[in-house]
């Protein structure tokens, strides 16, 4: 739900509970913004946020399908210096994600995990109903292999969020959005499926 200030607020719970946790995010923007129109928090700055406060294992932290315009000439130098592992969205055209998932669960361990989805990491052939849509993103079936190539894992929460029906009037991106929200709460910790 909501923009993706709301894992600000999450991950600051969850981290009270569990110390800092390791993050798959998938989005097309990166999140790690410091300002905007003068404001700190707002929906580009979250991760940089969630950074400052201790709240994320930097080291187990991946974010899938990052792409798009920037303001910077190396607009993922702030992440790699975190730790994190920025995986553009050209690196995963045209191919399966499996290999991807096995690399991030060994990378996670059994250590707490958090998913964080935006809807905008897909591309807008299948999800145009976002605020700031992005070519030559992920496919439907690259986010079913990322959120069950999480299956396992010790996850502790997870949001869909960026969904805008307003701005698709097929209603195919709260489709999918709904779906891959089930998607996430099947591979939750102790859950059975067939």
């Amino acid at each position: 739900g909501g923009d993706h200030t709301i894992t600000y607020p999450i991950l600051q719970a969850l981290a009270a509970k569990h110390g800092p946790v390791g993050l798959v995010h998938v989005d097309a923007h990166t999140d790690t913004g410091d300002t905007a129109l003068g404001e700190r928090i707002y929906h580009g700055s979250p991760f940089r946020r969630c950074v400052e406060e201790g709240l994320l294992d930097c080291g187990r932290v991946v974010q899938i399908g990052i792409r798009g315009s920037s303001y910077d000439p190396d607009p993922h130098k702030y992440c790699r210096e975190q730790g994190f592992r920025v995986v553009p969205a050209e690196e995963c055209w045209m191919k399966s994600l499996e290999p991807l998932m096995r690399e991030v669960r060994a990378q996670m361990g059994d250590k707490p995990v958090y998913i964080s989805f935006d809807i905008d990491g897909l591309d807008p052939a299948y999800a145009p109903g976002t605020g700031t849509p992005e070519i030559a993103g992920l496919t439907p079936v690259q986010a079913l292999e990322i959120i069950r190539g999480c299956k396992g894992l010790n996850i502790v929460g997870c949001d869909l969020v960026e969904v805008a029906p307003m701005y698709d009037a097929s209603g195919n991106t709260a489709l999918l959005g709904a779906n891959l929200l089930f998607e996430m709460l099947c591979v939750l910790p102790g859950v059975k499926t067939l």
